[in-house]
């Protein structure tokens, strides 16, 4: 899987619980890099922060990702609001976490 969060704490706690239950992750650190990396491996998920510095941020990804791809996507974000939950949703996210 890739996991695609710019925050290194998250980033590698997340990894480490899915290290712990058997997964290959592959990190990014912003959407370009994640892009990269989905290309590369191939995974069959995608853990993708909304808040992604750089210029391609986690919703611009998402969108990307869904007109190129079925492979599913869960969003992992701070961003508890409703309408950034809908968003994510209708932008092709398969959950949305916070």
């Amino acid at each position: 899987m890739v996991l695609v969060e710019d925050d290194p704490n998250i980033a590698s706690l997340v990894d480490m619980y899915l290290r712990q239950e058997g997964y290959r992750v592959y990190q990014a650190v912003d959407g370009e890099t994640g892009l990269d990396r989905i290309t590369q491996h191939r995974p069959k998920l995608v853990i993708l922060d909304i808040g992604l510095s750089g210029e391609l941020d986690g919703i611009e990804m998402c969108r990307q990702l869904r007109a190129a791809s079925d492979i599913p996507i869960i969003m992992l974000t701070a961003r508890d609001s409703e309408i950034d939950r809908i968003l994510g949703l209708e932008l092709g996210a398969d959950d949305y976490v916070t």
